[in-house]
This record gives structure tokens, sequence and C-alpha cells, in this order.
């Protein structure tokens, strides 16, 4: 008499993805977006990482650079603040023409909102040339920003009247007006042009950015069917 044959075990080694033979009903598989099939991918959807921070770094650039026009601006349009110069004890003293004037905050002003204006414009300018957002593009509006305002602040006190107030009165004479040398007082206006920049950006990417397609999962099934009188089938 012989014992009667037991089968073997399955192999272990075997993926477990081939013991699942088919679909079931109902199963659509995935569609990938066309938006994110153009630079890579992160396995499935979205764009390579070399490929966003090399755009991230572009944009860093040229919102940087874009600072020069910021300072022209600021330059040209800030209100000049009047001084005075006058000879007391064989020296000379400069004091404020308007001792109540507001040129020094329009000065402040001036900057604040042009860098809101810029922040706002450089994000919907990247936002039209790439929808798809992104942590890397994120960061170099925030970097670009901040570092063009550093730009367009130094470039405005260069472009602006020397810093020498004291050789400029002495140029200018004794009771003469002169303008004051362009200051931003208010250093937190530089970072009015990042945070326009980010909350703009964010604004445009939650209502117009694209969306993930709506997938079935794997398991999701179609209702029983049914007869030609309505009536569900078993």
């Amino acid at each position: 008499m012989t014992a009667p044959l037991t089968p073997p075990p399955p192999p272990h080694d075997q993926p477990a993805h081939r013991a699942w033979q088919g679909s079931p009903p109902g199963y659509v598989p995935p569609v990938p977006d066309p938006a994110y099939g153009a630079h890579g991918s992160y396995g499935q959807d979205g764009p390579g990482m070399k490929t966003e921070v090399r755009e991230a770094a572009v944009i860093t650039v040229a919102v940087a650079l874009s600072g020069v026009l910021l300072g022209v601006l600021w330059w040209w349009l800030a209100p000049h603040v009047p001084l005075v110069g006058d000879v007391v004890d064989k020296s000379w003293v400069v004091y404020l023409k308007e001792s109540e004037g507001e040129q020094a905050v329009g000065v402040d002003g001036t900057f604040t909102l042009l860098g809101l204006a810029f922040g706002a414009l450089s994000a919907l300018v990247v936002f039209l040339l790439r929808r798809r957002g992104g942590v890397p593009l994120v960061v170099a509006l925030g970097v670009g920003g901040l570092l063009g305002s550093l730009l367009a602040w130094r470039l405005g006190v260069w472009l602006g009247p020397t810093q020498d107030v004291i050789a400029h009165a002495k140029s200018a004479g004794k009771g003469v007006t002169f303008s004051a040398p362009l200051k931003l007082g208010a250093k937190g206006a530089l970072l009015t042009w990042s945070l326009a920049a980010l909350v703009v950006h964010l604004g445009l990417t939650a209502l117009f950015g694209p969306r993930d397609p709506e997938l079935h999962g794997p398991y999701e099934q179609d209702p029983a069917p049914k007869d030609p009188h309505g009536a569900p089938q078993a």
C-alpha cells in the first residue's frame, strides 16, 4: 500500500502580482495626464527632479535680474526728501527742510507697492509658462524675489543722490534745498516681492492649475446588469 502524494507547496519566489491573473469587471487603467508627460516622471507622473531643479534655477535668475527694473522705477518714482545746509560755528550742519514732511514714508511706500506689483506679475508669468507648480518652483519665486529686492534696493541707492550729505550741502550752498540720499527705512519691504509672488502663485495654482484625473479603484465593479424590463439579473 502506498501513501497518497502531497502536492508541493507553491514557490515562495513567485511575484505576488502574478496571483491576480485578470482585471475585475469595471476596472479602468490609469490614464497619464498629458501636462506631465513632457518633463519626465517621478515613477508614474510629475516632472523629473533634475528638470524641476534646472527650471527653478532659471526662474530664480530671471526673477532676480528683474530687480534692476524695480530699482530704476523706485529711484524714478520715489519722492525726494528735501534737506537744507547751514553753517553753525564754522561747521556745516544739515537738517530737514520740512520737519513734519512725509516724504521719507513715501519712499518706503513706493518700494513696497512696487514690490507687491512685481511679485504678482512674476507669479503670473511663471504660472502661465509652467502651470504644473512644484516645490522647486515655489522656492525659486521666493528666493528670486528676495534677491531682486536686494538688487533693486542697492541699485536705487546708487542711482540716487550722493550719500555724503555734507559735501552735497557745500556744493549746493548755504540755505539751498537739495535732495537727501535715497534710503529704505523699513527693511521689511524687501520681503514684499517674495510674499506677493508666493500668495498669487498659490492662488492661481489652486484656481486654474491642472487637476489629477479621477481613477477607478482596481476592485470597483459595475452594478449588476439588468434585463430589458429593468429588473437586476442574478
